[in-house]
Order: C-alpha cells, then structure tokens, then sequence
C-alpha cells in the first residue's frame, strides 16, 4: 500500500537566530506523522513539512509552531 504524503511550508514571520529556528525544526519533526522539517540557509523564513495527513492535519502543526511563541503561516505546494 502506497502512503500519499503532503507538503507545507511554515512561513515564519520573524527572523529566528539559528539555535532558534533548528530547535523549532527538531520539535515540528516530533509531531507523530511529521517525515520531515528543514530550513534551507538561503530562505531563514521557511521551513518545509513532510507529512502524513492521515496522522497529523497542517493546521496542527502551525498550532505547533505558534505554541513556540513563533508568528507563522501555512504555505500550501
């Protein structure tokens, strides 16, 4: 059985040190469901999420991410 996963980008609107935006990227990657969470160097403001939709909806993990004090936005791809 084949798993259709689903990606979304977490715009942040603050500039995040880099300590900052990894551990952010760590706990997002813990939410059950998550395949994935990285920030590429050249876009501080973005982190792309790999998930299974059928574990974990978009919405929950932009709750994740406002929990962590962070101001950010759902990108749909």
């Amino acid at each position: 059985m084949t798993k259709n996963y689903s990606d979304v980008i977490v715009h942040i609107d603050e500039t995040l040190p880099p300590d900052q935006l990894k551990t952010l990227e760590d706990h997002i990657y813990r939410i059950g469901g998550v395949m994935t969470a990285y920030n590429r160097d050249d876009r501080p403001h973005c982190i792309l999420v790999t998930y299974d939709p059928e574990r974990v909806k978009a919405h929950d993990i932009l709750v994740k991410v406002r929990t962590e004090g962070v101001h950010a936005e759902l990108v749909g791809l």
